[in-house]
Order: C-alpha cells, then structure tokens, then sequence
C-alpha cells in the first residue's frame, strides 16, 4: 500500500536543556532528525516525504540535512503540533483516501518491520498507531512526591508514532480545531472513529529528557567502513553508426561503445562494486550475474540504486564518494559536472559527496591502445558498530 509522510520537526526541545533543539543534535555521526529520515527512506510504498521546521531554525535544518531527495518537501510549522501537522498536510496535498503517517522527528529508532505493520493495519482499519504495552507499576503521587493510589497496568498502552490515517478523515479531525489534543489520535478520537492499537518496539522511543540522549548515543554509535571497486570493459569494434559511450550514467560523445552483458557503464560499474565492498554485501555479479538475461542491456544505474538500497538497509549513510576513469579517448573534462549530478542523483546524496576524475595511462596497456576503458572507485560510508 502506498503511503505519504509528515515529520514533525518544528519543536524546540527546551525539555532536554541542550544548546540547540534536539532533532539537530548529532549522534552516531549523523543528526537525529537525519537518523529519523534514513529509518523511512527506502521503505516500500512510500511516495512522498514532508518535513514539517521551525522557520527559525532553518540553518540548523540544511546543516542537518545535508541531503534531501527530490521526494521530499519541507513546509514551516505553526504555534502548536496540531498547527504543524495541518501545515504538513496541506504542503502535500493528498487525496482523500490516500494513506498519511505522521511521525515525530525525535524517534530515530522505529523499526521498518513495525512501519510495515502499521500499513498492513491500515487495510482494515481507518486509523492506527504504533504503541507498547505498559511495563512498568503505575501510581499517583501528591504534591510531595509521596506515593498514592496504584494504577492498574491492565489495557494501558503508551501510544508512539508513526500513526497513520485517510488523509480525509485526518483533515477533518485537525477542522474541528481542538488545541487540547497531544496527538491526532486523540483528534481522531473525538470524532469517534476507533483507533487501531500495532504493537510497536520499546526501542522506538522519543528523546525528550537527557537521559533519552544519553542512552540513544549508546544505542547508535557508527564506524567508518572503506569499499573499493574496479572494473574493465572493452571496446565493441563491431558496432556500426555508434554515436555515444556509456560513463558514470552520462552519454558521453565517442564513436565506439563498450561491450557488455548491461549496459557496460564501467563508472558505474566500479562504483556499485565499492558501495557494496564496503558493506559487505559481496559484489555486482552476486546481486545481478551476467548469466541472467533479465539484466541484459539493463541500465547499470539499477545496479547502483540497488546498492544505495541495500546499504541504507544496513542503516548506512554514504559520505563520499570518488571515481577515477581511465582512458586515452573519450575526453571527460566537459562531462564532469553532469556526471557528478547524474551518479548523486542515482544516489539520492548531495552533489559534494561525489567527486570523479579522469587520467590516462600514457598510451601503455590496453587502455593506451584504446581497446577499452577502466574504472576505479572508492567510498567511505558510515555504518553502525556492532560489536565483535
């Protein structure tokens, strides 16, 4: 089921005492807000993404986010969340019955599986949350802090997010403009339609006081994994009428192409191979073996994009990213800038990330024949640490 997203991220976090609001702090090498991001990016189903700031913290924001895909619009938040969200809404514009999660930016840890879960809820129902059962003894305390009366633990659950409605019916919970409200189930609630209670993950809890951070630094932190690739193509002297090459998803000017069992594009060929090194994920003939003719003549940026993804399902963050090609013909130097835009966009990361160079071998080798082309590459990508 196809899905849209609202962040929430326009709080200002005063709770925690720290020198800026919380969705921007760093931890794991990444801003929660950004941690957050990653959790849903990739998910399956999921259309479009809208970040809900605070006008004044819009620096802090592009600091944070570094690297905001085209899916993804950003929209001011209001003077409560009630406001914010209405906000979010309205910047995506979804139809009636189009699914709508919102999410609350300080809860980097929610699991894909229970995101999932919360779609899957929504075939049957109008209205679901994620939530947990409560653990833990409940009691009233007075004024004092001495203990009172116990609470029954019985059918108490605490309610998280993601929560997900018609975008129709959650329009018409945020009309009838009731500020007492802490969370559109409670809106949703008072137009009396039933809420759907998914079990969620105790780990997706929000980081409100300092001890929330302190453990979520625990529960993230990363180490810097280093891929390489290379690869080799030669050139195809049967093809007739050729008026382009295939380089780093760029059709460069050249009256040969390269042979191939896909499209023979060696940058990125080279390039999916140092994503997937780096993670351990084995290498482009393992996801994509020549032996299979669903892939001949396949765009290679599939190749990358599927890396990219498998890589985000890691929970990786690529950093940079840098390509060498090595030929005596064709020349690079007036393709550059497109390539480097091509292979981000292929990546879904900032054009700074990328970096791609040519040189030659000083007419030596096969490539100073000029019977083909060579390509190397190497990333750094950010990965969470697990232990030995």
């Amino acid at each position: 089921m196809n899905f849209s997203l609202i962040i929430v991220a326009a709080g200002s976090g005063t709770r925690l005492g720290h020198d800026i609001p919380k969705q921007y702090i760093a931890i794991g090498g990444q801003s929660i807000l950004q941690h957050t991001l990653n959790a849903f990016i990739g998910v399956a189903g999921l259309q479009d993404i809208c970040i809900v700031m605070n006008e004044s913290h819009e620096n802090l924001f592009y600091t944070a986010l570094p690297d905001i895909p085209p899916n993804i619009c950003v929209c001011y938040g209001g003077d409560t969340r009630q406001d914010s969200v209405r906000n979010g809404l309205n910047a995506l514009d979804p139809h009636d019955d189009d699914i709508v999660l919102i999410h609350d930016a300080a809860r980097p840890f929610i699991d894909r599986g229970d995101i999932q879960n919360l779609i899957e809820a929504m075939q049957s129902h109008k209205a679901a949350t994620l939530a947990h059962p409560v653990a833990d003894t409940l009691r009233y305390v007075d004024d004092h802090k001495n203990a009172g009366q116990a609470v029954s633990r019985d059918n108490l659950w605490a309610v998280q997010t993601p929560q997900a409605f018609r975008a129709g019916m959650l329009k018409q919970a945020h009309a009838q403009n009731n500020q007492g409200a802490t969370d559109d189930t409670a809106l949703v609630s008072a137009l009396g339609i039933p809420v759907h209670f998914v079990k969620g993950n105790k780990r997706n809890f929000k980081i409100t006081q300092k001890e929330d951070l302190d453990l979520a630094q625990h529960l993230l932190p990363t180490e810097t994994h280093i891929g390489t690739g290379f690869d080799v193509h030669a050139f195809d002297e049967s093809s007739l009428d050729v008026k382009s090459v295939r380089l780093c998803g760029v059709d460069v000017a050249y009256d040969r192409k390269l042979k191939g069992h896909s499209d023979a594009d060696v940058g990125l060929h080279a390039l999916t191979d140092a994503v997937l090194g780096a993670i351990g994920a084995g290498d482009i003939g393992m996801h994509f073996p020549p032996s299979n003719d669903d892939f001949k003549g396949m765009d290679s940026a599939v190749f990358l994009q599927r890396a990219i993804e498998i890589m985000r399902d890691k929970g990786g963050f690529l950093v940079n990213a840098d390509v060498t090609i090595i030929c005596e013909r064709p020349k690079i130097g007036e393709y550059r800038e497109a390539m480097v835009k091509r292979m981000a966009e292929i990546m879904g990361v900032a054009t700074h990330r990328v970096n791609i160079k040519a040189t030659t071998t000083e007419k030596l080798g096969f490539t100073g024949r000029k019977e083909g082309i060579a390509a190397q590459a190497a990333v750094s990508i950010q990965m969470p640490q697990k232990d030995d």
